[in-house]
């Protein structure tokens, strides 16, 4: 009898359980059918209540693209001075900050070189004056019959020979950046700025011996304009022009970003981080950006119009974006698409829908079940 009772009693239970589940499926499909790959959604229904639609449309876009950069010097506005020669420093002119023109005295050595190019000089000179005098005397007693040819045409040839070599003698001393003109014998070797621009740094030590193959002792640079060198990733450089604009953002100071524009994109891609250098330039007349500093740079790209979406409609399944087409009223299938950023809560399209079609744009995660 207990027998009787159990077996009972379980076909009850499978009875009972087979009604419930049936009564789901039921639920469900009072909900929606699925035709091929077609959803439809059965009107009145709690899902079709948690589902919004909404028609795609163009809208204004710009695209923007956020970066990581350094600030560097323009190499034509920065130089670092290091003596040509070797001396030792006598005298120096330097402070940081001090304003400079391509003419401006750094600071003087006592340079052996420079002595001896001057004795060169000074000697080619005192020869040149007297081959010249010579050349005009023998000339003087041609013209009076008391003097040869072949002398006056010896005096002539050393003449040239000593000008030739008091040219080359005016050369040594140009190297050395000085104006023969106003040269004196021991004169001290004076340093001068290559650029307009000022003092940064300032390492000269009077009395301290400086080698031919020493590193620089002194850096001068104009600072009012700078580069920003900004790596942009190999698959969005097509994005970023010549001339474009763009905003640095310093973290110490975000509330004041600073405009730049586009300089040169590379040529060259690096093949260690896939990515491209491109060059902006920026107006630094504060002196806010400092070299070495490191930036965020967003660039801008010029205003266009693009299919862009609410963020809700898209969805991802195995590495693919997509949403729910509505191809009739409560009938959606799946659409893949290609997306090309964000712009605030929406997403940009670059490919898999047109402008006038109805998508889901919130509760197709719904739609999932159905499938």
């Amino acid at each position: 009898m207990n027998n009787t009772f159990h077996a009972a009693l379980l076909a009850g239970l499978f009875i009972a359980l087979s009604s419930c589940q049936h009564d789901q499926k039921e639920n469900k499909a009072d909900d929606f059918v699925l035709r091929g790959d077609t959803i439809c959604i059965l009107p009145n229904t709690n899902l079709s209540k948690k589902l919004k639609i909404g028609s795609v449309q163009n809208e204004p876009y710009r695209l923007q693209m956020l970066t990581a950069g350094t600030v560097k010097a323009i190499p034509t506005q920065y130089a670092e001075i290091a003596p040509p020669f070797p001396g030792r420093v006598t005298r120096s002119y330097l402070r940081l900050g001090m304003k400079t023109t391509p003419e401006t005295p750094l600071f003087e050595i006592s340079a052996p070189d420079f002595i001896t190019a001057q004795k060169i000089f000074f000697q080619e000179k005192s020869q040149l004056e007297q081959a010249k005098k010579n050349w005009q005397r023998q000339q003087d007693l041609v013209a009076h019959g008391v003097g040869t040819q072949k002398d006056l045409e010896e005096a002539q040839t050393a003449y040239e020979v000593e000008k030739k070599e008091y040219e080359n003698a005016v050369i040594g001393i140009k190297i050395f950046k000085a104006d023969p003109n106003r040269l004196s014998l021991g004169q001290a070797l004076v340093v001068r700025a290559p650029i307009s621009g000022e003092v940064v740094e300032n390492k000269v030590v009077l009395g301290q011996f400086i080698k031919d193959d020493a590193a620089s002792v002194a850096t001068v640079a104009e600072l009012s304009k700078i580069w920003i060198v900004a790596q942009v990733k190999e698959k969005d450089i097509r994005f970023i022009h010549e001339l474009d604009e763009c905003t640095i953002e310093i973290a110490a100071l975000p509330e004041q970003p600073i405009k730049g524009k586009v300089y040169h994109v590379n040529e060259i891609v690096d093949e260690a981080t896939r990515s491209v250098e491109v060059l902006i330039e920026a107006d630094n007349k504060n002196h806010t950006l400092k070299p070495g500093m490191y930036v965020t740079v967003n660039f801008i790209d010029a205003p266009t119009t693009a299919i862009l979406i609410p963020a809700k409609a898209v969805l991802q399944m195995a590495d693919a974006s997509f949403v729910f087409l509505e191809t009739a009223s409560g009938k959606y299938i799946k659409r893949k698409i290609e997306t090309a950023g964000t712009s605030g809560d929406k997403v940009v399209v670059k490919s898999g829908l047109n402008t006038g079609e109805r998508i889901v744009t919130e509760g197709g995660f719904y739609l999932l079940d159905a499938r």
